[in-house]
């Protein structure tokens, strides 16, 4: 069992930068592909960006490609999630996730809330205008 712990998010202004971090407990955080989701009050989980167990693969949204980069630290056992030009429809409440698949998994399940089966608690992240 993997227990995920997020930290970083906070409140910023409109084009502004925060870097999130996500530390996983166990051994078994770096042969998963671990994820970035974030969510709305009354709206559905929404993808952000994933990378791959190894991470020499990523993936993002549409909506933050070229803005977010995620990354990931096995021997810290940790993922990254650097966000930049922050806009208001960024803010959410941001989790990480494990994915429930080992080694390589496709870039389709990567984006699937589905394909995860441990999750933070998240941490909000605010941008005003």
């Amino acid at each position: 069992q993997v227990q995920l712990v997020e930290s970083g998010g906070g409140l910023v202004q409109d084009g502004g930068s925060l870097r999130l971090s996500c530390a996983a407990s166990g051994r078994a955080f770096s042969a998963y592909a671990m994820g970035w989701f974030r969510q709305v009050p009354g709206k559905e989980r929404e993808f952000v960006a994933a990378i791959s167990y190894a991470g020499g693969t990523t993936t993002y949204a549409d909506s933050v490609k070229g803005r977010f980069t995620v990354s990931r630290d096995n021997v810290k056992n940790t993922v990254y999630l650097e966000m930049n030009s922050l806009r208001p429809e960024d803010t959410a409440v941001y989790c990480c996730a494990k994915n429930k698949r080992p080694a390589s998994v496709t870039t389709q399940r990567m984006g699937t809330p589905a394909e995860y089966d441990s999750w933070g608690q998240g941490t909000q992240v605010t941008v005003s205008s």
